[in-house]
């Protein structure tokens, strides 16, 4: 029943609990050391027929204090308790009875910030995955849904504030300087759905009105002193509620609904019904303090937890190896409600570059999963990119093949049927099918089968019969092997070009639904007639499928697509290729000790973009931006070399800089904000392009005047760590520098969240000596081992984002990294294994550091009282 035990869990040997448990009641006593728990349940045997005898519990560290059935008391033989299972041996014959189980907890000590805990004197809880068995034994699977009532008790002074999920009930004095309060659920729920949060916090209040007339008290709880900068999330929690009744017709159903900031915290948020808990990093915001990067995602995560109230509250799983079903679809759907509230272009090339950069190389090499895995050993090692961002390309697939109307008519049939149900994958893609009327069998293998598609695309044209034929070839870079891989149904929005950018008519093959390639077999040709010019084939449009595109395209096509496409994201993606292509060039120039140079035309057309306003400033911002060294390495595949990959990238960047700078002078210049800050769509978009070019030509200078001017200049957190990235990563020794690191950490000395950017900043630095710099911020009185925020800005940014410290060739890079996650591990091994998957892509590297690699994950795999979440990681690493 604990994945912690080690055990290898399978979809196939799922079966349903022998009983369910419709009501459960809760009266937490809380203390910071010695908290009681009494959790009544009521039992009912799911099968009144079957002959079971004896119901096992899960638990966690748990000190049982008291068991009794129906009121009375069990005998000491009639149970057997550990700390993590409780096996009640002798129960009545009756179809349901009454079970009361008393524990004691220590939420003061709980440092893996899993089940109750205590931080910074506040009481909170986190139970997703499995967490709620740190709390009462209990079945802690998410098919066991229940009503839940709850009675908080506490010391009014220190927990003035009591919550819990659904609605406010009673309240009152208890004497003695303490207080209770009473929350009441009406709608079932799994146990990983429940929250409490006890302490003494501000509030922001504000209110809504549904759709059909119901009022809706909100509130957003922070630490006292930051209740202004909770606005913006609350501005965006009423946005979210209105959006998902226009698009989905999804109405909020509770009287109220609570958000509360919390500054430890494993993950960004936790969709609590009624009670979502923050990450206080996803709500915290104003000009001086946020940058537009996190106004995005505070606007996109307070939407992803509110829609998770339909997808993954009313409707959850039924087993965890289901988690797609409520992750990949509420990313479809906040990926949706931000591409409405800014641009939808600029949101889709963003999606897509976090799906290459991170979900690519998760789904090539050895963590590798199906977005519906059959097998896992430990499930909080499932929250992945592949379930969250593949699983959302899925839901957006079916859109893509079903058209939008028949889309929405799959989504309310789903919500209607299986309002209240624990649900499958199959539930969901049968709602689709029986909508549509279509049999999406084939489909549905994007479900069970992992790896990238890869598709190899070639063309010809016979201008004489006035015919395109485009063939395609499908296969995959990881996952099953050719032999025994079936092939995916792929959607491919296109679109053929004549020689002016216009749409050409044409008759399309069977197979071409509209705008749409239905290319469901290994190999296809697909004959295009009635085609009087040779067309220049767009195809992919909107990146329609999550694959890996080997065309036939030159050096013109692309040019005359980043020019003419009418699709923004390929006008995008033909940029990028380019830039790849010169960065791939470039680097084998630099190992074979060349000098760099790059293409006129690619640094020109630079120029052109930057100089294009027809775009949004937003969308060339991004297409002035060459691909990451983890882009490029990734493109590369083998053999990697970080200090030639970045030396390649920052030659090309003072190459465009140097050829552009009387253009992107004008342009910096054309796009200055004046007026008040507002985190908008426009200024966002005009400070992001002008950050981008503050950086080319700093480049081009060669010196840190203007980006320290920018810095002493800027009126907030935006332009302000623009300027201070430029200065620390391509002048890192310079005196400005140094003098407007010491300045920010005077400026934000009191407020940790605001010093993360400072650390992130510094971690990433190019360069082996970041490694003894991080050391040194190790040290820092607001650097902490015990909190993840702390922990992920300096070391996940030092191990993810710098190519050059990490991979240092001597290995003190790595030597630094086992150090961290090892300890960390002690206390917090979701952490841990959370970092330890920066070293997956390990055997793509050169020789020498990827022995070193390998020696360092072999030593922590091999380590004493290695967690089973970081030794799952390591063990899939390794094999």
């Amino acid at each position: 029943m604990r994945t912690e035990t080690g055990t290898v869990f399978r979809l196939q040997d799922y079966r349903p609990s022998d009983f369910l448990i419709p009501e459960t009641r809760l009266i937490f006593r809380l203390d910071p050391r010695e908290t009681l728990v009494t959790a009544t349940l009521s039992l009912e045997r799911r099968d009144p027929a079957a002959d079971v005898t004896a119901l096992k519990l899960a638990g966690d560290g748990l000190v049982l204090k008291s068991i009794s059935i129906d009121g009375k008391a069990l005998a000491a033989d009639a149970y057997e308790a550990t700390a993590d299972c409780l096996i009640i041996k002798q129960l009545p014959s009756s179809s349901s009875f009454s079970l009361t189980i008393e524990t004691e907890i220590d939420p003061e000590e709980n440092k893996a910030l899993m089940g109750l805990y205590r931080s910074s004197g506040n009481y909170c809880t986190q139970c997703e995955a499995e967490g709620f068995r740190r709390i009462t034994y209990f079945y802690d699977r998410p098919d066991v849904l229940s009503i839940y009532s709850v009675r908080i008790e506490a010391d009014r002074a220190n927990c003035p504030v009591l919550l819990s999920n659904g609605n406010p009930g009673a309240s009152g004095d208890l004497g003695d300087g303490r207080h209770f309060a009473e929350w009441h659920d009406p709608h079932p729920k799994p146990s990983y759905l429940f929250a409490l949060v006890a302490g003494d916090l501000g509030v922001i209040r504000d209110h809504f009105t549904t759709a059909s007339g119901k009022p809706v008290d909100l509130a957003i709880y922070v630490e006292h002193g930051k209740e202004e900068r909770a606005l913006y999330a609350m501005d965006a929690l009423k946005r979210s509620m209105k959006w998902d009744e226009d698009v989905f017709g999804c109405e909020y159903d509770l009287d109220v609904f609570n958000i509360v900031a919390v500054s430890d915290f494993n993950m960004g948020a936790m969709e609590n019904k009624g009670l979502n808990v923050f990450n206080d990093k996803y709500v915290l915001a104003d000009e001086k303090t946020a940058t537009d990067v996190d106004y995005a995602l505070i606007e996109a995560i307070i939407g992803h937890e509110y829609f998770h109230n339909w997808t993954g509250n009313r409707i959850t799983c039924r087993d965890w190896f289901q988690l797609c079903l409520k992750e990949g679809l509420t990313v479809f759907r906040d990926h949706e409600f931000s591409a409405d509230q800014r641009s939808r272009a600029v949101k889709r090339i963003a999606e897509v570059r976090t799906l290459r950069t991170h979900q690519f190389p998760e789904d090539q090499g050895p963590l590798s999963h199906p977005v519906r895995p059959d097998v896992y050993k430990e499930i909080n090692n499932f929250y992945t990119t592949t379930i969250y961002e593949k699983g959302s390309e899925v839901v957006r697939m079916i859109r893509t093949l079903l058209g939008e109307q028949a889309f929405r008519a799959g989504m309310d049939l789903y919500l209607k049927r299986h309002d209240g149900d624990a649900a499958t994958i199959e539930d969901f893609v049968k709602s689709f099918e029986d909508a549509a009327k279509l049999d999406l069998s084939q489909f549905s293998l994007w479900y069970h089968q992992n790896g990238t598609p890869k598709v190899t695309l070639s063309t010809a044209y016979d201008q004489t019969a006035g015919t395109f034929t485009l063939h395609l070839k499908q296969s995959a870079i990881g996952g099953p092997a050719l032999n025994t891989r079936k092939p995916l149904l792929i959607p491919l929005v296109f679109g053929l070009l004549g020689r002016d950018g216009s749409e050409l008519a044409y008759t399309a093959p069977q197979g071409v639904d509209g705008s749409v390639i239905r290319f469901d077999a290994m190999e296809k040709s697909f004959v295009f007639e009635g085609l009087k010019e040779k067309p220049i084939l767009s195809i992919n449009r909107g990146f329609s499928a999550p694959i890996v595109l080997k065309d036939d395209f030159d050096v013109a096509h692309r040019l005359f697509l980043a020019a003419h496409d009418s699709d923004a994201f390929n006008r995008w993606e033909a940029i990028n290729a380019l830039l790849m292509d010169a960065l791939k060039n470039a680097v084998g120039q630099e190992k074979t000790g060349a000098a760099l140079d790059f293409p006129p035309q690619i640094l020109s057309l630079m120029g052109k973009i930057a100089e294009n306003d027809s775009l949004e400033p937003a969308f060339r911002a991004l297409a002035l931006t060459p691909p990451s060294e983890a882009d490029l390495a990734r493109e590369i595949g083998e053999n990697i070399d970080p200090d030639a990959i970045y030396a390649a990238r920052i030659a090309l960047q003072a190459s465009i800089g140097k050829a552009n700078a009387a253009a992107f002078e004008k342009i910096y210049a054309a796009n200055a904000i004046n007026g008040p800050f507002a985190p908008d769509a426009e200024q966002s978009g005009k400070r992001s392009l002008r950050n981008v070019l503050l950086d080319y030509l700093s480049l081009a200078d060669g010196g840190p005047g203007r980006a320290h001017q920018s810095a002493m200049q800027s009126g907030n957190m935006t332009d302000r760590i623009a300027a201070l990235s430029v200065l620390a990563h391509r002048f890192p020794d310079a005196d400005e520098t140094r003098t407007e690191l010491s300045r920010f950490e005077h400026d934000f000395r009191s407020d940790p969240l605001v010093l993360d950017k400072w650390m992130q900043i510094q971690a990433t630095i190019p360069g082996e000596q970041t490694v003894a710099r991080v050391r040194a911020l190790m040290n820092h009185p607001a650097f902490s081992m015990l909190n993840p925020n702390r922990v992920r800005a300096l070391i996940g940014a030092f191990s993810s984002a710098n190519q050059t410290a990490f991979h240092s060739a001597d290995g003190s890079g790595y030597t630094l990294f086992a150090e961290v996650v090892t300890k960390a591990d002690e206390r917090n091994p979701q952490l841990a294994a959370r970092l330890a998957i920066a070293l997956r892509s390990w055997r793509s590297l050169e020789p020498v550091r990827r022995e070193k690699a390998r020696e360092t994950l072999a030593v922590m795999a091999a380590r004493e009282g290695c967690s089973i979440d970081l030794s799952d990681i390591l063990e899939r690493t390794l094999a």
